[in-house]
């Protein structure tokens, strides 16, 4: 996945009600891109994680 697809995730990620308030892609212009994939895995799961149950 190339970065710009990356960053596109992270800010979809970043606009989420439950990631409100948290700064998940500042970061993000000093990783690389094999560390930001991971970053942009672990924050989709922790948004999925706080998710309202339906």
């Amino acid at each position: 996945m190339s970065r710009a697809e990356l960053l596109v995730r992270l800010q979809r990620v970043q606009g989420l009600p439950q990631m409100q308030g948290r700064n998940i892609r500042s970061i993000a212009s000093i990783l690389s891109t094999e560390a930001l994939a991971k970053h942009v895995e672990v924050c989709e799961a922790q948004a999925e994680k706080a998710a309202p149950k339906q």
